[in-house]
């Protein structure tokens, strides 16, 4: 495994598409998809995205604490909406870290932190770090997923109580606590622990030499928790706005109120959209290769699924569900992914379909079999051993 900061700093741009891979066996050729008429960006169409779902965003929130105020039993409607668009506001930030909303870099990088601050995360670190993720999918030496899931060696040389937790921290309800970690906690804690980390190393540098520049002293930084300096501003100012956002939100709304619905909202859009991206790619029969003979493109065809959700939902997610195509080529739109799965669906004939009933079944595979390049669950594992 790669340390995350060769992680971040490995990926500056996000990935336009897979290169052609030699001796993939039946896989087609990258030049057999026909991608290319899909990439182009609609600025009205982008904008008008941001616009049906920003506003009623915000109107939702209006609602919900006038509802809440009259009688608790009227807001789990609204909440309900409020989850789906605060999903959908993720699911365009990521097209935002693509450079595949918009066709400027900087509409795409302004409208993206400004959907960050909705969504509470940092938009330019974590588009850095999923742009990691396109450029390796399928090869777990180097990914294995937002669960960090552990090779069946590693699983079997843990002690009951270690496998017990490990499991435990793998449950499909641990999305919800997982889920506001992920987006109310980390960053905040992820900058408080590198101002720390930063002051620490000022403060050695000037007992060791008195006479180092402030310049100096930076450049000399070796940060732990942000790898660049453009991450770090990202970072602070996402802070500033989202912390802030809270104080203000408070003072009208009231705390309590605020952080009850807040807490709802965050916790249950972070589980939707990390369930979604995990079934993705954990799933059985799924492409998890080592380094040696991996496949980008089969990585793309064979570690990735075809999604088929009810048409709501696939506007709520803007089309992720066909994450085959936005593997082959991740500066397509979400709103040309579709017609893009439909032109080459000949050739995705041997990709996994999932439908919504199947999901719960993805989250049993949360152990890589590194010997035979292929997920498995516990029991699988358990009864290998045994025979």
């Amino acid at each position: 495994m790669t340390n995350a900061h060769d992680q971040s700093t490995a990926v500056d741009d996000p990935i336009v598409w897979v290169e052609d891979d030699p001796g993939s066996g039946g896989t087609p050729e990258r030049s057999d998809f026909i991608l290319a008429p899909y990439i182009r960006s609609n600025d009205l169409w982008a904008t008008w995205q941001i616009v049906n779902t920003v506003a009623p965003y915000a109107l939702l929130w209006i609602l919900v604490v006038q509802a809440a105020r009259l009688s608790p039993w009227l807001t789990p409607p609204l909440l309900v909406l409020m989850v789906l668009f605060s999903g959908r506001c993720f699911s365009l930030m990521h097209d935002c870290g693509h450079q595949s909303l918009f066709r400027s870099k900087p509409v795409n990088r302004g409208v993206g932190f400004l959907l960050g601050v909705i969504n509470g995360i940092p938009q330019y670190p974590w588009s850095r770090g999923h742009a990691f993720h396109h450029k390796h999918n399928g090869n777990w030496d180097l990914y294995r997923g937002p669960s960090a899931l552990v090779s069946t060696e590693t699983f079997l040389a843990m002690d009951s109580f270690q496998q017990g937790f490990y499991q435990f921290l793998r449950h499909p309800l641990m999305l919800f606590p997982g889920g506001f970690f992920y987006l109310v906690i980390k960053p905040r804690v992820a900058l408080l622990l590198g101002l720390c980390h930063y002051a620490a190393h000022g403060v050695r540098c000037w007992w060791n030499d008195p006479r180092l520049s402030l310049s100096s002293i930076h450049e000399t930084y070796q940060p732990k928790y942000w790898y660049t300096d453009l991450e770090f501003q990202d970072l602070l100012l996402n802070n500033l706005c989202v912390v802030g956002s809270w104080v203000v939100l408070s003072h009208f709304i009231g705390a309590g109120l605020f952080w009850v619905l807040y807490s709802i909202v965050m916790a249950c859009s972070a589980a939707l959209f990390i369930c979604i991206f995990f079934v993705q790619h954990n799933f059985e029969g799924s492409y998890a290769h080592r380094t040696e003979g991996w496949s980008s493109l089969t990585g793309a065809i064979d570690g990735t699924s075809l999604l088929r959700l009810p048409e709501i939902l696939n506007w709520f997610t803007a089309d992720i569900g066909y994450h085959n195509i936005h593997h082959l080529c991740s500066r397509i739109p979400n709103y040309h992914l579709k017609a893009c799965h439909l032109r080459n669906a000949s050739l995705l004939s041997r990709a996994t379909t999932l439908t919504a009933r199947q999901i719960p079944e993805c989250f049993k595979f949360i152990l890589w079999d590194r010997a035979n390049d292929r997920l498995q669950s516990v029991a699988q594992v358990r009864s290998a051993q045994a025979c």
